[in-house]
């Protein structure tokens, strides 16, 4: 189960003047190649006893702020970013030999920004959000579709409101690192660094 990498390399002299730009070409390459779910990623937290968690999400927004992802706040996730607020991401395009780690603090974005993306979900998952506690055990599968159910005739001719208890997340990276396969495993690692209110890069060894 090993493959072997032909990518023509990341070289410095090729890199987009900023991580954002460089992001966001990589992840045109990603959803211009027809790869499924190109915006998902993995996001790590831990509890306050430095436990782990991971779990795939989808990435929802990028700028110079950083990656906005959106969930059930009282998840596992959620109550671990409310003890310890802090998450590393990473995002994996292994059809093109590409993979994009970062981490860094994490914060909820603002409560109109959190509407309005509620607000574009399509209806089954707007009551999805409030049919499912999500994490927590459940009898069987017939007693969430019940909830759900009785969440759809209630709401059949209403605007379905947005949960108190979902939302999204802004992580704001200190460090990103792209990495792209190479032959003999001799990969390329490019990573940038916040620093002095810029950002510094720097290549890794594989």
């Amino acid at each position: 189960m090993r493959r072997a990498y032909r990518r023509a390399g990341l070289a410095e002299d090729d890199l987009a003047a900023t991580w954002l730009r460089q992001f966001e070409h990589w992840l045109a390459d990603a959803v211009a190649a027809g790869l499924g779910e190109p915006n998902a990623m993995v996001v790590a937290t831990a509890d306050p006893d430095a436990r782990p968690s991971a779990r795939t999400v989808l990435l929802k927004g990028v700028d110079e702020a950083g990656f906005v992802f959106f969930t059930n706040r009282a998840s596992r996730k959620g109550r671990e970013l409310a003890a310890n607020p802090r998450a590393a991401l990473a995002i994996h395009w292994p059809a093109q030999h590409r993979q994009v780690r970062l981490e860094g603090p994490v914060e909820r974005v603002a409560s109109d920004q959190s509407d309005a993306y509620f607000e574009s979900r399509p209806r089954g998952s707007r009551i999805g959000a409030w049919a499912s506690r999500q994490g927590t055990v459940l009898p069987d599968r017939r007693s969430l579709e019940a909830r759900f159910d009785e969440l759809e005739a209630e709401w059949r001719t209403r605007d379905i409101p947005r949960p108190p208890y979902w939302g999204g997340y802004l992580l704001r990276p200190e460090a990103i690192e792209f990495w792209e396969g190479r032959p003999s495993r001799l990969h390329d690692r490019i990573h940038y660094l916040r620093e002095d209110g810029g950002w510094r890069a720097e290549r890794l060894s594989p």
